[in-house]
């Protein structure tokens, strides 16, 4: 299975449909959450996920913009509620299985206190090991990372929406996972990049 997997989109519309042509056809699409940024809504965003069937968990940025501090947010004249709906109808984890494999995507951390920033260099990243997982895929640090922690293949796609990696030249990039021989393949590209991968 060709599993497409996307993150830290932050409201950029842009970003994320040059990822999904890029992709091309993907078996199921993936987000690690912070669809949202900041108390910033983009009802495009949320339809293009809706459009593409994409399975979506909640990032810190959603959970605010949910939150009582995201009432003006949310009651801006352009916000749809369907939409507001949809993204409040996500859950904060996920567990799917793929040809009899376990994937489980979080936001940030399935470890508590679940919203810290985990990178290759992490030690807490040892303690994934013991995560009853063959698939473990986050977000939130916007930088890539294929690995794996004993049992589980720990991935983060980077960002659609926000470039913060050093290590791909702070493009904006998304990952592919092919289930059939755990390979990782990353994009790393620009707004204004071709569709077409090179």
């Amino acid at each position: 299975m060709r599993l497409g997997i996307v993150s830290d989109i932050h409201c950029n519309i842009d970003g994320l449909q040059l990822a999904l042509e890029r992709m091309g056809e993907v078996d199921k699409l993936l987000c690690a959450g912070d669809v949202m940024y900041e108390y910033r809504f983009n009802n495009e965003v949320i339809e293009t996920l809706r459009d593409r069937g994409a399975l979506c968990v909640l990032g810190n940025h959603d959970i605010g913009i949910l939150s009582a501090q995201g009432v003006r947010a949310r009651s801006m004249p352009h916000v749809l509620a369907h939409n507001v709906e949809y993204l409040a109808s996500r859950p904060l984890s996920l567990e799917l299985d793929i040809d009899g494999k376990k994937l489980l995507m979080t936001h940030a951390s399935p470890l508590t206190p679940y919203m810290q920033y985990v990178y290759a260099h992490s030690p807490e990243l040892e303690q994934f090991a013991h995560v009853d997982a063959d698939y473990i895929v986050i977000g939130h640090t916007h930088v890539q990372m294929a690995q794996r922690i004993g049992r589980p293949l720990v991935i983060n796609p980077g960002s659609v929406g926000e470039a913060r990696d050093h290590g791909n030249g702070r493009r904006l990039s998304y990952a592919v996972l092919d289930t059939s021989n755990d390979e990782v393949e990353f994009d790393d590209f620009l707004v204004g990049d071709s569709a077409v991968k090179a």
